[in-house]
């Protein structure tokens, strides 16, 4: 029996320190990359702009071969809507474009994008893509950025959220890169 309590004690003990550890994570998360590309930024900028590019560079179109995708709203830029349904991996969820600016000399372009997941958890975050002229080159910024409720800092005290996405991140621009450099 004095077993048992012992066992029961440590794992209250293991709980709360667990419960405070998370209680303290921040209330948002950002993860971001960045990349050098050496192609027109209005080369770079259509192959995010357009849902129906990112199957050519994006990580997480290759994490279902059978996800089911749905294209709906404008064709490209503000207003485009991408859905999926896809295996344990892929999840389901929604983006759409809120915000599509194409770069120029005078100014970097910019896509705001609404990114809604629904499964395997539900998260309503942003991601954000910017394109910045470099004389012959463009610098890419990939962020998404969103709030992070109890449950997510509990997974924030096991997984380190900038690790886990980065690299999906880095793998996205280094295809991206690829693809535009072309």
């Amino acid at each position: 029996m004095f077993i048992a309590l012992v066992v029961v004690a440590m794992t209250a003990a293991a709980l709360a320190v667990v419960l405070m550890m998370a209680a303290s994570k921040p209330d948002a998360f950002r993860v971001q990359r960045g990349t050098t590309i050496k192609a027109d930024p209005t080369k770079v900028f259509s192959f995010i702009n357009d849902f129906h590019n990112w199957a050519a560079w994006s990580p997480f179109e290759k994490l279902d071969p059978d996800m089911q995708k749905t294209f709906s709203g404008a064709a490209s830029g503000k207003g485009a809507v991408y859905e999926w349904k896809g295996n344990n991996k892929a999840g389901a969820g929604r983006m759409e474009i809120l915000e599509s600016s194409s770069p120029s000399t005078a100014a970097p372009g910019k896509i705001v994008i609404k990114l809604d997941f629904l499964k395997p958890f539900e998260g309503h975050n942003t991601s954000e893509f910017t394109m910045s002229p470099r004389g012959n080159s463009t610098d890419v910024s990939w962020a998404v950025y969103g709030p992070s409720p109890f449950m997510m800092k509990i997974m924030h005290v096991f997984v380190n959220m900038d690790q886990l996405m980065g690299k999906d991140f880095e793998a996205g621009l280094a295809n991206l890169k690829a693809l535009s450099e072309r």
